[in-house]
Protein backbone atom coordinates (compact mmCIF):
# COMPACT_ATOMS: atom_id res chain seq x y z
CA UNK A 1 0.00 0.00 0.00
CA UNK A 2 1.22 3.48 -0.88
CA UNK A 3 -0.20 6.85 0.14
CA UNK A 4 0.32 10.50 -0.62
CA UNK A 5 -0.94 13.64 1.10
CA UNK A 6 -2.69 15.53 -1.71
CA UNK A 7 -4.18 18.45 0.25
CA UNK A 8 -3.21 19.84 3.66
CA UNK A 9 -5.52 22.74 4.59
CA UNK A 10 -7.96 23.19 6.20
CA UNK A 11 -8.02 19.39 6.54
CA UNK A 12 -5.76 16.69 5.14
CA UNK A 13 -6.75 14.62 2.11
CA UNK A 14 -4.83 11.48 1.15
CA UNK A 15 -4.77 9.21 -1.88
CA UNK A 16 -4.22 5.64 -0.69
CA UNK A 17 -3.42 3.03 -3.35
CA UNK A 18 -3.51 -0.60 -2.29
CA UNK A 19 -1.32 -3.28 -3.84
CA UNK A 20 -2.46 -6.65 -5.09
CA UNK A 21 -2.95 -9.02 -2.17
CA UNK A 22 -3.44 -6.31 0.47
CA UNK A 23 -6.21 -6.91 2.99
CA UNK A 24 -8.31 -3.74 2.86
CA UNK A 25 -9.55 -3.20 6.40
CA UNK A 26 -6.33 -4.06 8.23
CA UNK A 27 -4.29 -1.79 5.93
CA UNK A 28 -6.77 1.08 6.10
CA UNK A 29 -6.82 0.85 9.90
CA UNK A 30 -3.00 0.82 9.99
CA UNK A 31 -3.04 3.92 7.75
CA UNK A 32 -5.47 5.67 10.14
CA UNK A 33 -3.21 4.90 13.10
CA UNK A 34 -0.05 5.96 11.26
CA UNK A 35 -1.54 9.34 10.34
CA UNK A 36 -3.34 9.77 13.69
CA UNK A 37 -6.75 10.14 12.07
CA UNK A 38 -9.44 10.71 14.68
CA UNK A 39 -12.23 11.54 12.23
CA UNK A 40 -12.32 11.03 8.47
CA UNK A 41 -14.41 9.81 5.56
CA UNK A 42 -13.26 7.70 2.64
CA UNK A 43 -14.41 6.48 -0.76
CA UNK A 44 -12.82 4.13 -3.22
CA UNK A 45 -12.87 2.17 -6.47
CA UNK A 46 -10.94 -0.83 -7.73
CA UNK A 47 -11.20 -4.60 -7.73
CA UNK A 48 -10.96 -7.51 -5.30
CA UNK A 49 -10.08 -11.19 -5.54
CA UNK A 50 -12.60 -12.01 -2.79
CA UNK A 51 -14.62 -10.33 -0.07
CA UNK A 52 -16.91 -10.99 2.86
CA UNK A 53 -19.87 -8.67 3.26
CA UNK A 54 -22.14 -8.39 6.24
CA UNK A 55 -25.82 -7.78 6.75
CA UNK A 56 -26.75 -6.75 10.30
CA UNK A 57 -29.42 -9.08 11.69
CA UNK A 58 -31.37 -6.92 14.14
CA UNK A 59 -32.89 -9.88 15.98
CA UNK A 60 -29.57 -11.68 16.48
CA UNK A 61 -27.54 -8.47 16.96
CA UNK A 62 -24.78 -9.77 14.70
CA UNK A 63 -23.68 -9.63 11.08
CA UNK A 64 -24.72 -12.39 8.69
CA UNK A 65 -21.64 -13.17 6.62
CA UNK A 66 -21.97 -13.03 2.82
CA UNK A 67 -18.81 -14.46 1.21
CA UNK A 68 -17.96 -13.63 -2.41
CA UNK A 69 -15.14 -15.97 -3.44
CA UNK A 70 -14.52 -14.56 -6.91
CA UNK A 71 -13.03 -11.60 -8.75
CA UNK A 72 -15.29 -8.55 -8.30
CA UNK A 73 -15.23 -4.86 -9.20
CA UNK A 74 -15.52 -2.28 -6.42
CA UNK A 75 -18.38 -0.13 -7.69
CA UNK A 76 -18.46 1.93 -4.52
CA UNK A 77 -16.59 1.84 -1.22
CA UNK A 78 -17.62 4.43 1.34
CA UNK A 79 -17.12 4.80 5.03
CA UNK A 80 -15.77 6.71 7.97
CA UNK A 81 -13.12 6.57 10.63
CA UNK A 82 -13.90 7.61 14.20
CA UNK A 83 -12.35 7.02 17.60
CA UNK A 84 -13.75 4.18 19.68
CA UNK A 85 -14.22 4.43 23.43
CA UNK A 86 -10.66 3.17 23.94
CA UNK A 87 -9.25 6.08 21.91
CA UNK A 88 -8.32 3.88 18.94
CA UNK A 89 -9.61 4.57 15.40
CA UNK A 90 -12.46 2.35 14.21
CA UNK A 91 -13.59 1.85 10.61
CA UNK A 92 -17.16 1.65 9.38
CA UNK A 93 -17.23 0.68 5.70
CA UNK A 94 -19.94 -0.25 3.24
CA UNK A 95 -19.28 -1.56 -0.23
CA UNK A 96 -21.07 -2.40 -3.48
CA UNK A 97 -19.38 -5.06 -5.61
CA UNK A 98 -20.10 -5.94 -9.24
CA UNK A 99 -19.82 -9.51 -10.47
CA UNK A 100 -18.93 -10.66 -14.00
CA UNK A 101 -22.60 -11.27 -14.83
CA UNK A 102 -23.48 -7.66 -14.02
CA UNK A 103 -25.18 -8.32 -10.70
CA UNK A 104 -24.25 -6.26 -7.68
CA UNK A 105 -23.91 -7.22 -4.04
CA UNK A 106 -23.53 -4.80 -1.17
CA UNK A 107 -23.28 -4.53 2.56
CA UNK A 108 -21.00 -3.85 5.48
CA UNK A 109 -17.39 -4.67 4.55
CA UNK A 110 -16.02 -7.38 6.84
CA UNK A 111 -13.02 -8.58 4.80
CA UNK A 112 -11.55 -8.02 1.33
CA UNK A 113 -8.37 -8.79 -0.58
CA UNK A 114 -7.22 -6.48 -3.40
CA UNK A 115 -6.65 -7.63 -7.02
CA UNK A 116 -5.19 -5.80 -8.87
CA UNK A 117 -5.65 -2.41 -7.16
CA UNK A 118 -7.86 -0.34 -4.90
CA UNK A 119 -7.76 3.47 -4.92
CA UNK A 120 -9.13 5.21 -1.84
CA UNK A 121 -9.44 8.93 -1.08
CA UNK A 122 -9.36 9.67 2.67
CA UNK A 123 -10.49 13.11 3.84
CA UNK A 124 -9.94 14.16 7.42
CA UNK A 125 -12.91 15.75 9.17
CA UNK A 126 -12.33 19.01 11.01
CA UNK A 127 -14.09 17.76 14.17
CA UNK A 128 -13.22 14.65 16.14
CA UNK A 129 -15.78 11.88 16.09
CA UNK A 130 -16.22 9.29 18.82
CA UNK A 131 -18.05 5.97 18.86
CA UNK A 132 -19.98 4.60 21.82
CA UNK A 133 -21.61 1.20 22.14
CA UNK A 134 -25.36 1.49 21.68
CA UNK A 135 -27.03 -0.68 24.35
CA UNK A 136 -30.00 -1.61 22.15
CA UNK A 137 -28.08 -2.79 19.06
CA UNK A 138 -24.67 -3.56 20.54
CA UNK A 139 -23.09 -1.56 17.69
CA UNK A 140 -20.45 1.15 18.10
CA UNK A 141 -22.31 4.21 16.79
CA UNK A 142 -21.05 7.76 16.32
CA UNK A 143 -22.04 9.95 19.23
CA UNK A 144 -22.39 13.65 18.40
Amino acid sequence: MKSKLIHNAPQRTFAVVFDQGDEVLENLLAFARQHRLTAASFSGLGALSDAVLGYFDWQEKEYRRIPLDEQVEVLNLTGNIALAGDGEPKLHAHIVLGKADGTAHGGHLLKARVRPTLEVIVTESPAHLRRRTDPESGLALIQL
